[in-house]
């Protein structure tokens, strides 16, 4: 009988190891169905509240407003539909616990990445969750009156750089998030971070108010910052306020983030494992 070698598919695919880290975080989070219908009725209660603040400011008649209100109901819907997507305030507790109690000291003896393998959980964390709220609340928007309800008003190549564009959001939101876990190993408490951070992206990030009612003058400057690579490029696309050369300067901008992000991430992680010190046994 001739012996056969078994192989190890994460020594010749090293990535499936990685997928296997996101395949646990996304099932782990489809099992929170109960969360996510409170999510839902939140979600979709606050969208409603919000657009009906904005057509009474639209109704005062105060100016000339950049978005038109079809438009803002497109970017508010699909701000509370994939809210667990491009939130920087939504952390991985578990991230922040093994850094601060030493735990991480287990996760340096496997033959893995902590920065991929974080990477990897965290996106399988936000995707789950986007997964479970992002159909009821755009299926009852789509049924609202005008000019509450969301529509479709792009055409197919608009749609194609919306479907791009939201991946690059969520790999500059799950790569700025990572270089927050990285500078963790720096301090003694994260929170003073989490505050700063979640703040920045919120407001600068068209969270609160979308980019294009900021001055022109600092609008100039916020697209230039990585929150504006977050949520506000492809809710924009989708809305239709972002269109012709502006697709591609866009696009380009969220490409540039993820890999400046991605590099900085890579290195914080260098960084902090050459002199990483876990006290305790």
């Amino acid at each position: 009988m001739k012996y056969q070698e078994k192989i190890d598919l994460n020594v010749v695919f090293p990535i499936t190891k990685y997928i296997t880290f996101f395949k646990i975080r996304f099932l782990t989070g489809l099992q929170y169905r109960s969360a996510a219908l409170a999510g839902v009725v939140t979600q979709f209660a606050w969208g409603f509240l919000e657009l009906l603040m904005f057509q009474a400011f639209y109704e005062s008649g105060s100016g000339v407003f950049p978005m038109g209100m079809e438009q803002l109901a497109a970017y508010v819907w699909l701000q509370q539909a994939f809210l667990s997507l491009y939130m920087i305030w939504y952390w991985e507790g578990d991230i922040f616990n093994s850094i601060r109690n030493g735990d991480v000291a287990y996760e340096l003896c496997r033959p893995i990445s902590i920065y991929t393998m974080w990477f990897t959980k965290c996106m399988g964390s936000r995707i789950s969750k986007a997964v479970l709220r992002c159909v009821p609340i755009l299926f009852l928007a789509c049924f609202l009156p005008y000019p509450f309800g969301l529509k479709v008003n792009i055409g197919k190549v608009e749609i194609i750089f919306f479907i791009l564009s939201m991946t690059l959001a969520l790999l500059v939101s799950v790569a700025f998030s990572m270089v927050i876990y990285m500078l963790t190993f720096f301090t003694t408490n994260q929170q003073g971070l989490q505050i700063v951070a979640a703040s920045l992206a919120e407001f600068f990030g068209g969270a609160v108010i979308p980019i294009p009612f900021f001055p022109e003058k600092l609008q100039k400057v916020l697209n230039l910052l990585p929150f504006a690579s977050m949520q506000n490029i492809p809710f924009r696309i989708f809305s239709g306020n972002i269109r012709g050369v502006f697709l591609y300067e866009s696009v380009a901008m969220q490409i540039t983030w993820v890999v400046i992000l991605l590099l900085l991430g890579k290195y914080l992680e260098k960084k902090a494992l050459q002199k990483i010190c876990v006290l305790g046994g």
